[in-house]
C-alpha cells in the first residue's frame, strides 16, 4: 500500500507556521542559528489541523541551534494523563522523510516503512537519533498521523529550553490556540525541563 500523504504533528517548534515552512522550503528559523536546506518537494502544507497527543511532553538535551538549551520531546509510551498539545501539517510522505532527515542532521537516503510504523504503533528509524522514533498516532480524514520523539524516555537529559526556543513554542501556541499569556503559562509551566525554573517568568 502507497502512503502519497500523512499528517505530521508537531509539538514543538514546528507549531508555529512559518518555522516549519523552514522545513520544507529552506531558510533559517527566527531565533535559531541554524539555516535548513528544504524539501526536495518545496510545496506548503495543504491542510492544517490542531491535535492533543497523549504522550507527556518534555524537554531535555542540548540543542546547538537554539542557545544550548533543551528542546522538545514526547514519551514514547501512551499516556491517558497527558495532553499535549500539537499542530499537524498534511504534507507528502517524501516530504515528511525529508523533515525527519534535517531534524537528525542526516543528509544520506533514508527510506521508511510507513505501513509497518503503522501496523506496530512505532518504528525506531535509528536509536542515536533524537528523533529517531516514528509514532504513529492515528488517523485523520483517511490519511495517518505521524509524529516522532527519541527512542527512550529521556530523564537523564532534562534541559530547560532557551529563550529562542521556548518564544518559538509560545508563538506557535498563540497562533494554533489563541491562548493567553496565562493560559500558555498554565500548560507549561510543570512540563519536565521547565517545573521549578524560571524560565517562563523571565519571558
Amino acid at each position: 500500500m502507497k502512503i502519497p500523504y500523512i499528517w505530521y504533528a508537531s509539538y514543538g517548534s514546528n507549531m508555529l507556521e512559518s518555522r516549519f515552512h523552514c522545513y520544507i522550503r529552506g531558510g533559517q528559523p527566527e531565533g535559531s542559528v541554524k539555516t535548513q536546506p528544504g524539501c526536495f518537494d518545496t510545496t506548503l502544507p495543504t491542510e492544517k489541523a490542531n491535535i492533543t497527543i497523549n504522550r507527556e511532553l518534555y524537554f531535555a538535551r542540548k540543542s546547538g541551534s537554539w542557545q544550548h538549551g533543551g528542546v522538545a520531546f514526547t514519551g514514547t509510551e501512551p499516556n491517558e494523563q497527558a495532553h499535549t498539545l500539537g499542530r499537524m501539517y498534511l504534507i507528502t510522505a517524501g516530504q515528511f522523510i525529508d523533515v525527519i532527515r534535517q531534524e537528525n542532521d542526516f543528509y544520506g537516503n533514508l527510506v521508511i516503512d510507513l505501513e509497518k510504523a503503522i501496523e506496530k504503533g512505532s518504528l525506531i528509524i535509528d536509536p542515536n537519533w533524537w528523533y529517531g522514533n516514528l509514532l504513529y498516532l492515528g488517523d485523520k480524514n483517511g490519511h495517518p498521523i505521524f509524529t516522532f520523539t527519541h527512542a527512550t524516555h529521556q530523564p537523564e537529559a532534562i534541559n530547560p529550553p532557551g529563550t529562542n526556543y521556548l518564544r518559538t513554542i509560545i508563538a506557535g501556541l498563540k497562533e494554533a490556540y489563541h491562548f493567553s499569556n496565562k493560559e500558555i503559562y498554565a500548560y507549561l509551566k510543570d512540563k519536565p525541563g521547565i517545573r521549578g525554573t524560571n524560565v517562563l517568568i523571565d519571558l
